[in-house]
């Protein structure tokens, strides 16, 4: 799952941006609403979630979430801010924020909510399963038999994205956008080796792939006969 955090205060970001990353999450920081913008714009069809600061330089949150709305409607928005009124709130909400939360927040409070806006776009689907493997979101575990396996974030990640979009083929490119932010390097090869870690771990020796390679495209988890 890709994050947008746009927040013009450094130490937020970055606090945000760790804790985020922690979590499995791929996240792109814009620190000035241009840039926050730009982004979004950009990548509209990549996140997941916009995490978004109201008062911002060179463009506030208000004017970011209205042109966002206009070319898209369902993308959750969570507005970060100071601003601490009913007032406030309703105004965010009615501009078309999914959610508000004032500063200062606890990161948990904030994780919460980010869950509950995907588990609202994911029709409340929390567990992800294929085969003997199952894959669960609040948990943040992965099964095999019912016993537990222990993934990197990134490779959490990709098999969340895998299994998400269960019976399609995730090309290599939407697998970069989806699993990576954009500092990624779009070296393939380490998508190779992610892979290659996963099957290691969630394969039995002398049976098939759970991931199956579709050669020159990407990859794809099939849906159970």
């Amino acid at each position: 799952m890709r994050l947008l955090i746009v927040e013009d205060e450094e130490a937020i970001a970055n606090f945000l941006c760790e804790g985020l990353k922690e979590e499995g999450f791929a996240v792109d920081v814009a620190n000035n609403g241009k840039k926050g913008l730009q982004l979004a714009l950009d990548f509209i069809d990549d996140y997941d979630v916009i995490l978004l600061d109201w008062m911002l330089p060179g463009m506030s949150g208000i004017e970011i979430c209205r042109n966002i709305r206009k070319d898209n409607k369902t993308l959750p928005i969570i507005f970060l801010t100071a601003k601490d009124t009913v007032d406030d709130a309703v105004f965010g909400l009615e501009t078309g924020a999914n959610d508000y939360i004032r500063k200062p927040f606890s990161f948990e409070e904030l994780l919460a909510r980010i869950r509950v806006l995907l588990r609202t776009k994911e029709n409340e689907m929390v567990v992800f399963s294929a085969g003997n493997i199952q894959l669960n979101i609040e948990k943040h575990s992965v099964t095999k038999d019912g016993k537990l396996i222990a993934l990197t974030q990134r490779e959490f990640a990709l098999l969340e994205y895998f299994l998400r979009n269960k019976g399609k083929v995730c090309r290599r490119t939407r697998i970069i956008e989806k699993v990576w932010d954009i500092h990624f390097d779009y070296d393939n090869s380490v998508i190779d080796v992610y892979i290659n870690a996963l099957r290691k771990k969630l394969d039995e020796p002398g049976t098939a792939s759970l991931i199956t390679t579709v050669r020159g495209i990407g990859y794809t988890i099939e849906t159970e006969e």
